[in-house]
């Protein structure tokens, strides 16, 4: 039965339905087409393999390689009948002049679909091979963003770390000798076509390794919350891969960071703790939902050179960093750093005193984990600041998504406050990094 909606009546007409082209309920996402999560969905790989594929090209962290995971995982690829070639030799931060040798070892056994089993470095390596399995060239052809010109070989990532969320994002960033930082590859045909993330893979993580991939993934959640918010514009997806904040990533930020919080100290103490492992794997993989579409800014391109300088763990040195860039942000982000101090169970009287907490509360927490507070203890020489504020300045990308504006000088005031830290606990809005003296 058809049933007429009296849209006169209701004062629906097409002329006076008002679109407001700066509202914000903007919502984007771009994401894999599939994603299983939960402890024991490791075992479905050979079956969702099968469906893309039957030469599979597997990319594998080594100290992995002898492990009882990996060579369950191997024989169910086998016993789904494909046949499995593993290629090992990852190398972390993914120098450029590894690639090659994966490439030529994917192109020889005719690899029909890629497989990542590892961290961050082992899946943008996978990235990259399927790039170039498809398309040839030279990588630094696609540095940058959209130079990745069609669809690639699938990409199937199952993770053995939570930080990175590279299971899920668009982009592989990887390090070459003739540039000074890290350099990315960002384009939505290097989403994973499958993302399968068991909470079990990450037990063989030793702390450390928690800890750092952990901040990365807080990180993750709160830069994308705080991230700038564009206008609805038919071409924004078309003209940036990573698109600023919207409804959807500001859900997965603020979910992921809740998953976060309530796991990570403990996954650092208690390394075999699977409910632990579980929310931070979650709150990972959720961060990278976020981020992948929504981007990163501030202490991520602060964090570049730093990694660069101090050749810290990336996680490390943003951790490090976070809380002064959050203090920087602060005026403009007064409601999201106020939801943020909630997560972190902060009690304030206004919204205005929740908020100018949230740097402390951060910094606090990550303490918690061994994160340094100061960038003095991350051995940053002080005569280098002003070459580290005009390298962030270089990611443009990463500027252009921070909510209060970048300058050189900007960026040189958080990295003063950053050295002597820890974070001023007390700052108010009026008195934040912005105004203070160098």
């Amino acid at each position: 039965m058809e049933v007429e909606v009296p849209t006169q009546a209701a004062g629906l007409t097409e002329e006076n339905v008002v679109e407001e082209p700066d509202s914000r309920l903007v919502a984007m996402l771009r994401s894999p087409s599939e994603i299983l999560f939960g402890t024991g969905q490791r075992g479905a790989l050979g079956r969702v393999a099968r469906r893309y594929g039957s030469r599979a090209f597997v990319c594998a962290d080594p100290f992995l390689a002898d492990g009882s995971h990996f060579k369950e995982l191997i024989e169910g690829l086998r016993e789904a009948g494909l046949s499995v070639v593993t290629f090992t030799e990852v190398v972390p931060d993914l120098p450029v002049d590894g690639v090659a040798a994966a490439v030529a070892a994917a192109r020889q056994c005719g690899a029909d679909v890629v497989i990542a089993i590892g961290g961050g470095s082992c899946i943008d390596l996978a990235k990259v091979t399927a790039l170039l399995l498809s398309h040839g060239g030279e990588l630094e052809d696609y540095y940058g963003e959209f130079r990745v010109p069609g669809p690639v070989v699938p990409i199937i990532a199952v993770p053995t770390t939570s930080g990175t969320g590279s299971e899920v994002t668009p982009v592989a960033v990887v390090t070459d000798p003739r540039r000074t930082s890290k350099i990315g590859i960002s384009s939505p045909y290097l989403i994973p076509d499958v993302a399968i993330c068991d909470p079990i893979l990450t037990l063989s993580c030793p702390p450390a390794v928690t800890a750092s991939s952990g901040t990365d993934a807080l990180s993750h959640c709160i830069e994308a919350y705080t991230a700038v918010r564009r206008s609805s514009d038919p071409s924004l997806s078309a003209s940036r891969v990573f698109v600023g904040r919207g409804e959807i990533t500001d859900a997965f930020a603020l979910t992921g960071l809740r998953h976060i919080v309530a796991g990570l100290q403990t996954a650092c103490i208690e390394p075999s703790n699977i409910p632990a492992r579980s929310r931070v794997m979650l709150g990972s993989l959720m961060a990278g939902l976020a981020f992948g579409t929504a981007g990163t800014a501030a202490a991520h391109a602060i964090q570049y050179p730093l990694g660069a300088l101090t050749h810290t763990p990336h996680g490390v040195g943003v951790g490090a960093i976070l809380p002064f860039v959050m203090e920087f942000n602060l005026k403009q982000r007064v409601p999201e750093m106020a939801a943020i101090s909630r997560i972190f169970g902060v009690e304030a009287v206004t919204e205005t005193e929740l908020a100018a907490k949230a740097p402390d509360a951060v910094a606090r927490f990550l303490a918690g984990i061994g994160i340094p507070s100061n960038l003095a203890d991350l051995g940053v020489p002080e005569e280098r600041l002003d070459w580290v504020a005009e390298q962030s300045m270089k990611a443009t990308r990463l500027v252009q998504n921070n909510p209060e504006t970048l300058t050189v000088m900007g960026v040189r005031g958080i990295l003063q406050a950053a050295m002597s830290g820890p974070v001023d606990g007390s700052a108010s809005l009026a008195s934040g990094i912005t105004g203070r003296e160098l």
